[in-house]
């Protein structure tokens, strides 16, 4: 049990320098990817959407598995269309044809043809299809092709699709519609997948009050509880709410301790900035399994950010303003829960979520540390525009203004009106 030979009443590290582990962005990025993943569990295919494979998938047979047409026509050996056209037609015999999800009950020999449809199977003796565009119906037993075919054109081969043997999709993917239904079929019906991450969300603060209550002057109701673990959900993790805690060493600790039994991470927002009763640190500090990695990240918002490490599982003090919290969430908490779920490196970064953007202003920033700017995209004729949004951290109003965030890199004054900027999106699912 992490913390289990910790004395419940040290207040260890209470004079520690603040942010005395201050890490970069990259710095940070690098921690949170190097937790290691859950482990893994079997689903029904109809569970799968958005969960990660733990292992690769091969394809158990052929896909389609029987040649067939891809296109509405007419099954011909391609032979007797060479030198078709509109001017000089070839005459062929219909001989019959294919029933959908049956088996064709004649072969095609020479000079005739079989009328077939999209997805029908191909009868013995045909090597082609002719678009019924390029045929006329003559009578019941005739039609003229005024086009020619070559060997297999407009045909599926059995194993065209997806051959038997061949790997379908690897370990750590993220499941998508088109990969279940490649899945579906090949007959695939359970899938062995990370499961889902479990995240322990405490809230802290003397003067955060639950949502239906009535707040007094002083008093805010909890944000952070609801959009973190809306963001969990999000990006498939399950939330666990341990409730709010007061700004109290026991009750704080007894909740982290409560949360790394139960969970996979621990989310703290609040505490993790300079003041006189923010504990989150000390409370940290008090468990012997557990070592800090980061106390302090060199971005705006989110600097008072604290990360530990008990065992295998990660802690997070978050600060306690929204939009510091959000922004951390969105640069750091992302990656690290598809570390957590299996998520292969390659596909958490592809710029899946990003969009190039037309910035509308000038943006000032104070060098050493990256600025996370809120920003309204705008439809142009061309492309994207970004507008800013700028704003308090404590302001949850910026957030629901904002579709994404641009970075400001610590090495830069800021950036210029028109300038091209990319886009981290704030995705509406």
């Amino acid at each position: 049990m992490p913390g289990a030979d910790a004395g419940s009443g040290r207040e260890k590290g209470r004079n520690l320098p603040v942010f005395f582990k201050v890490k970069t962005t990259e710095e940070v990025l690098e921690i949170v990817k190097g937790f290691d993943p859950v482990e893994g569990e079997t689903v029904s295919l109809s569970e799968a959407f958005g969960r990660v494979l733990y292992e690769d998938v091969f394809s158990p047979e052929d896909l389609p598995g029987f040649p067939r047409s891809s296109m509405d026509g007419y099954a011909v050996r391609a032979g007797d269309t060479y030198g078709a056209s509109e001017s000089l037609p070839v005459f062929l015999e219909v001989v019959g044809e294919v029933t959908m999800g049956e088996i064709p009950a004649r072969r095609v020999g020479p000079g005739e043809a079989v009328k077939i449809s999209t997805g029908g199977m191909i009868p013995e003796g045909a090597d082609g299809v002719v678009m019924v565009e390029y045929c006329h119906v003559l009578d019941e037993k005739t039609i003229e092709v005024i086009r020619a075919v070559s060997p297999q054109e407009n045909i599926i081969l059995p194993d065209d699709d997806i051959s038997k043997g061949s790997l379908v999709l690897g370990r750590g993917r993220r499941l998508r519609p088109q990969d279940l239904g490649a899945m579906a079929g090949l007959g695939i019906l359970e899938v062995k997948v990370y499961r889902q991450p479990r995240i322990a969300i405490i809230s802290t603060g003397d003067e955060v009050i639950p949502p239906g209550e009535k707040p007094k002057p002083g008093q805010i109701r909890d944000i952070n509880t609801y959009t973190l673990g809306a963001f969990c959900e999000q990006n498939g993790a399950v939330p666990l709410y341990l409730g709010l805690c007061r700004d109290e060493f026991e009750p704080l600790r007894e909740s982290v301790e409560k949360g790394l039994r139960g969970a996979d991470s621990v989310w703290i927002s609040g505490g993790s900035s300079l003041g006189t009763r923010d504990l989150t640190v000390n409370v940290l500090e008090s468990f012997d399994s557990l070592e800090i990695l980061v106390h302090g990240i060199s971005i705006s918002p989110g600097k008072p950010t604290i990360i530990g490490k008990a065992g295998a599982r990660a802690v997070f003090g978050l600060p306690g303003h929204t939009a510091s919290a959000m922004v951390v969430a969105e640069v750091f908490l992302r990656p690290f829960l598809s570390a957590l779920a299996g998520q292969r490196v390659e596909e958490s970064e592809a710029p899946v979520g990003k969009v190039d953007a037309r910035l509308t202003r000038n943006i000032e920033s104070a060098g050493g540390r990256d600025d996370f700017v809120r920003v309204r995209l705008i439809k142009e004729d061309e492309g994207w525009a970004a507008e800013p949004i700028f704003g308090k951290s404590g302001l949850i109003s910026t957030l629901v203004e904002a579709d994404g965030l641009v970075r400001i890199d610590r090495n830069t004054e800021g950036l210029y009106q028109d300038q091209k900027v990319q886009v981290l999106l704030l995705r509406p699912w």
